[in-house]
């Protein structure tokens, strides 16, 4: 894996027991910490009406980041373009990046809003992300000062604010005509993965943003001192996707004793199930060898984890065990 960078996606999620205000800040808290661990970047997520997630506005919370931390690159995992007027989006990129000259990134999706309710909220229909294309190039002009509208927009024209796209399928296409950078997940269905990667290089256009294909493939890692203990690092998460998908609402995250305990349907207790499996969990040694293996298969430049639990110190050291299995920093003393 010599020469792959590593980086950290985290998307607040608020846990039973504690408010959203504490998951914003533990997020704070852990991009000081990735920072410390010599991760890459560290990048929050946009969701909107969800009970178990804090991240609503991903600009403003980059913001707070950025002035939390001295090195590491900040950014969006990413701010959903549809969602969006795209003068707005280059506005406060231009604004994060005369902040924090040099260490601002701009990752883009083309999502709209999960449930009828928060669309028509946020004023936009399902057909918003058919566009995506559209929007992208307007955004992207703002930056080079080419809109045709006669309006600048200040202070983002003239600066150079990295842009990825969140792919998969069409965002993968998009990306290789924009000839940008794409971050794609997740590592639980490789196939679907090598495809989209495979659709991305065969199609990519040099740009001025991007040179060649660059590959971020992204997903949950988790480490622990042994292979069950870090298995059960993903319980909260498995649980509530499963709660989700059979209540139509994501809840916070519960303690990992309290997922233990609790009854579950059938369909639950086999969505839970589900979501425990695939994903890149184990010892260092372990998810060291997988990691390997993974960028090996896709030719990835860089991994995006994304972990979720419910107890803070366990997710910091997972983090710090990462590190070391990846060579960020020294292995620990035997």
């Amino acid at each position: 894996m010599a020469g792959t960078r590593f980086s950290v996606l985290d998307r607040s999620r608020i846990r039973e027991g504690h408010d959203a205000g504490e998951a914003l800040r533990d997020t704070v808290a852990l991009a000081r910490e990735a920072e410390r661990l010599g991760f890459h970047r560290f990048w929050v997520a946009e969701h909107h009406g969800v009970p178990g997630v804090a991240g609503s506005a991903p600009t403003v919370l980059a913001a707070a980041v950025a002035a939390a931390t001295r090195t590491i690159r900040v950014g969006t995992g990413g701010v959903m373009l549809p969602n969006h007027r795209p003068l707005v989006v280059a506005e406060q990129f231009g604004v994060l990046e005369s902040l924090f000259p040099g260490r601002i990134d701009m990752g883009l999706g083309r999502s709209v809003g999960f449930t009828g309710g928060v669309r028509r909220a946020l004023g936009v229909g399902k057909d918003e992300a058919d566009d995506f294309a559209g929007q992208l190039e307007e955004l992207l002009g703002w930056f080079r000062g080419t809109s045709p509208t006669g309006v600048h927009a200040r202070p983002s024209e003239g600066l150079t604010v990295p842009p990825f796209v969140l792919a998969m399928g069409e965002g993968a296409r998009i990306a290789a005509r924009a000839g940008l950078p794409m971050v794609i997940g997740d590592l639980r269905n490789r196939e679907r993965m090598l495809r989209g990667i495979e659709q991305y290089r065969a199609a990519f256009r040099p740009s001025v943003w991007a040179e060649r294909p660059y590959v971020v493939i992204s997903g949950t890692v988790a480490v622990a001192g042994t292979a069950q203990e870090a298995r059960r690092l993903l319980k909260p998460e498995a649980w509530s996707m499963a709660y989700a998908r059979t209540h139509g609402a994501f809840p916070p995250l519960p303690a990992v004793e309290t997922v233990e305990g609790r009854a579950m349907t059938g369909k639950e207790r086999e969505l839970y199930e589900a979501g425990l499996r695939g994903h890149v969990a184990g010892t260092e040694e372990e998810v060291a060898a997988e990691l390997a293996r993974v960028v090996g298969e896709t030719g990835a430049e860089e991994v995006l984890v994304t972990t979720s639990t419910y107890g803070r110190a366990a997710l910091t050291d997972s983090y710090g065990r990462l590190a070391r299995a990846v060579g960020l920093i020294a292995p620990a003393a035997p």
